[in-house]
């Protein structure tokens, strides 16, 4: 599902005539098979972030390739990128990001609207999977009527509704208390489990990295090891 070759990146700082070079990834390389939870752990400042943001499209790397479904992404223009993660990739996100002018069931139907999707069948595509994160009935309700644990199910059915087979969580507990983190990592094994979504999770959290099949330790913009739980 996802190939990172030897994938490096470094960030300029400074003025025009003073620029320093700021090594973030150095010659990252692994793989991520269809069907897997992958943790990415690491400390803060350690190039997790950046790598995500990498896979994601927002960032392109100084050097080495991104496959994707077997697609060199890394090589895709910015709009042609926006359209392959409409269809590709679904994101769950530390702060939910919802709308707040929006209902639970408006912020899930957002990315149907973005693909062109006819409104009957965005009405039941967004039924159906609000039903599958538990909340059909709070579909009418703001993003400040729900709990924290009930905004980040709405971002869950947003990254769901498109059918992706690929999920980017950054870190999807970070605003959770630990009770709410626990359901939410069951829920996100069930998914994988019952519909076979890859999910690829950035965490500095040892708990939640577990959850994965495999964990990749990030240091310092290195790749410090794979571990088959």
């Amino acid at each position: 599902m996802i190939e990172i070759k030897e994938v490096s990146h470094a960030f300029e700082i400074g003025k025009k005539n003073q620029k320093n070079i700021i090594p973030v990834l150095k010659d990252v390389s692994f793989n991520i098979n269809r069907g897997e939870i992958v943790t990415i752990i690491g400390r803060s400042g350690s190039g997790k972030s950046t790598l995500l943001n990498i896979i994601s499209g927002f960032i392109k790397p100084t050097n080495g390739e991104v496959w994707i479904n077997e697609k060199l992404v890394s090589e895709l223009s910015e709009s042609k990128f926006a359209d392959f993660r409409l269809e590709t990739i679904g994101f769950i996100f530390q702060n939910f990001q919802l709308i707040p002018s929006m209902t639970a069931f408006q912020n899930v139907e957002l990315p149907l609207i973005f693909k062109g999707i006819n409104e009957s069948d965005r009405k039941k595509q967004t039924m159906e999977t609000l039903k599958r994160v538990g909340l059909e009935d709070y579909k009418d309700h703001y993003p400040s009527e729900l709990s924290g644990g009930q905004q980040q199910r709405v971002s869950i059915a947003r990254a769901l509704v498109v059918n992706p087979p690929l999920i980017l969580a950054d870190e999807p507990t970070g605003s959770l208390d630990s009770d709410t983190e626990k359901d939410l990592l069951h829920f996100i094994q069930q998914l994988n489990k019952d519909l076979g979504i890859t999910f690829l999770i950035i965490t500095h959290d040892e708990q939640v990295a577990k959850i994965g099949h495999r964990i990749i330790e990030i240091a310092d913009g290195k790749v410090l090891e794979g571990v088959a739980l």
